[in-house]
């Protein structure tokens, strides 16, 4: 993990932490997703108390996306096949427990990484934002695809280690232990509260 004296003082206006895939549909499958929650809950109360940007990014599909997902999509054409995840259902919504507020971003994303089929970059430019505190599920998914998008665009990308899950312990191990680190830095929620007071 990094030390957070290895990170560049942050500055909360160019900060913003992403809360990706935290739906009632996709909790259930990672170890222990109350305590998950929990800790981004804490994670985003200290990145808005410090002046920060909130971003939700969830997962989720109209007819008209489920129709523009070709066979070749090896991870979403059984959902399209099935008619998995439509917009409007409730295990598609951000958790009520970490639900946004005026003034967040909230983005629908319709494939793995939280900007490929967003504007959220263009949102984020918008606000000045130069760094990403990444959260959610899967270590695997979201996070690693964001992650290795954000770091391409120059963006300073921060991981929260018990701030992401997986189904998967071994995949995730190694992707907060050997991969990560080479493209972001590592923190836990902790450590994050205290980089934000000495902001």
């Amino acid at each position: 993990m990094t030390s957070p004296a290895a990170l560049p003082a942050l500055d909360p206006a160019r900060t913003a932490l992403l809360a990706m895939d935290l739906q009632g549909g996709i909790l259930p499958l990672v170890p222990d997703p109350d305590a998950l929650v929990e800790r981004v809950r804490g994670a985003i109360a200290d990145v808005r108390a410090a002046g920060g940007t909130i971003g939700y990014v969830r997962v989720a599909f109209t007819e008209d996306d489920w129709a523009a997902i070709p066979e070749t999509n090896k991870s979403f054409s059984p959902l399209a096949a099935a008619r998995r995840n439509h917009h409007e259902d409730p295990d598609t919504q951000v958790d009520a427990r970490i639900a946004p507020e005026d003034g967040d971003i909230l983005v629908r994303k319709v494939r793995i990484g939280a900007a490929s089929t967003t504007d959220l970059y263009e949102r984020l430019r918008e606000r000045g934002i130069d760094t990403l505190v990444l959260s959610g599920i899967s270590t695997s998914g979201v996070v690693l695809s964001t992650l290795t998008d954000a770091a391409d665009r120059d963006y300073r990308v921060i991981v929260l280690s018990d701030g992401v899950a997986d189904r998967d312990q071994e995949v995730h191990r190694v992707l907060l232990e050997k991969v990560f680190p080479m493209r972001s830095y590592v923190i836990d929620v902790a450590e994050l509260r205290e980089l934000l007071r000495s902001a």
